[in-house]
């Protein structure tokens, strides 16, 4: 689980990171009532949350210097 969003595109990243985002605000919520059979899963959500933010980033600076890049050549 951890390394396997490498593989997925940048569109699918985000749509990612808002699911899960969506579930971690769930699992919070169900932390706080009570409800909740495994509290580990808290920490693992919130890091898988991180990781795909760090991809999501990546992805984007790797844009800008490729359009960056593309600008310093035209001038």
């Amino acid at each position: 689980m951890k390394n396997s969003f490498k593989d997925l595109s940048f569109q699918e990243l985000k749509v990612k990171r808002d699911e899960l985002s969506r579930k971690y605000m769930e699992l919070r919520f169900q932390m706080v009532i009570g409800h909740v059979e495994n509290p580990l899963q808290k920490r693992t959500m919130r890091r898988q949350l991180a990781r795909l933010n760090t991809l999501v980033r990546k992805h984007e600076l790797e844009d800008a210097g490729k359009s960056g890049a593309a600008r310093k050549v035209r001038n």
